[in-house]
């Protein structure tokens, strides 16, 4: 009988949900303008779908919608407290956006992190985070500071589980070496199109060609350690799932052909096709989904089950031909 697997963050209690809900997209448009009711009401929809199909994790960071995401979210929590409990609550910081006088940039200084998750607790309108990312790596982390502020978070109750953002091998292993817990998510910019990650702190862009694989560290050391991989924008933009792009690539055009072709004979939706494959990986990766459409979240669902599904010569028959039907 075959083994069932689980994913590194059900090992650990703190969450089965396969799938998570990215709630960058609630709060309106990113400006300072206030959201409206209509705001409001799309986002508990979405909330309310996703508790429906099972996905109760959901994914904020503080600079989203300029932080109107969260206090959507939050009023939402403040009118229907009961929620809570229903949900696991995870939130990034460290990302500074530049104005006329300071340029953009990161900050994992001690006061920065506890300063921003005070205020991600005062939007979220919660006691705590269940996990708290890094927002992308910043260069200038002190790994002493960092560890410091997770101390203080962890022993007031405000932060239960820590973990980080597209970040490297090397990068987590040193803040594994300072911090008295190990980080418990890595969250990667992985889709059928594309993976992403970080090599020796420089951004790496794996679109295509010969250079994409699953052999390069970053996911098998996750593996080894029992961190969480999450994979954000894992639909790629719906670039399979009926978004229209302009002036596609020829290996785009037939990973759409072959996306609607199995969808056609499994009876399923497209984005279940495309999500199955990233949650086909023997790593557990957990796809955080970016829409706040009670539609599509229902239709997102379903990749649960066709990652179960999904044959080894499905999986690389999609795997090539996206990446031009040359394996790296």
């Amino acid at each position: 009988m075959k083994k069932v697997k689980v994913m590194p963050l059900e090992k650990k209690g703190i969450t089965s949900s396969r799938l998570a809900l990215g709630c960058m997209r609630f709060g309106g448009e990113w400006e300072k303008n206030s959201y409206t009711k209509e705001d409001i009401l799309s986002a508990e929809k979405a909330i309310d779908t996703s508790l429906e199909v099972g996905i109760t994790m959901f994914d904020h960071a503080d600079i989203y919608s300029l932080g109107k995401a969260e206090k959507v979210f939050g009023e939402i929590l403040g009118a229907r407290p009961e929620l809570r409990e229903k949900m696991t609550l995870q939130s990034k910081c460290g990302i500074r956006f530049g104005n006329e006088t300071n340029p953009y940039c990161y900050d994992f200084s001690k006061d920065y992190i506890l300063d921003s998750v005070d205020g991600i607790l005062s939007r979220l309108n919660t006691e705590y985070l269940d996990i708290l990312l890094l927002h992308r790596p910043d260069p200038l982390m002190e790994p002493e500071d960092v560890a410091e502020a997770f101390e203080v978070l962890k022993k007031t109750g405000k932060v239960r589980h820590f973990g980080v953002s597209n970040m490297s091998v090397a990068q987590i292993r040193l803040l594994n070496s300072y911090c008295s817990e190990p980080m418990v998510v890595n969250q990667l910019h992985m889709s059928l199109k594309r993976i992403d990650w970080l090599e020796q702190g420089v951004l790496v862009n794996h679109e295509s060609g010969s250079s994409v694989n699953f052999g390069d560290g970053i996911i098998e050391d996750c593996q080894s350690s029992d961190v969480q991989i999450q994979a954000w924008s894992p639909l790629a933009k719906g670039l399979y799932s009926g978004q229209i792009i302009e002036k596609p690539s020829d290996s785009d055009i037939a990973t759409k052909e072959l996306v609607e072709k199995l969808a056609k004979e499994k009876e399923a939706s497209t984005e279940a096709i495309v999500l199955g494959w990233l949650m086909r990986h023997p790593a557990m990766i957990q796809p955080v989904i970016g829409t706040a459409n009670p539609e599509r979240i229902k239709k997102c669902q379903d990749g649960i089950k066709q990652a179960e599904l999904m044959t080894r010569e499905e999986w690389y028959s999609l795997y090539t031909a996206s990446r031009g039907n040359k394996l790296p």
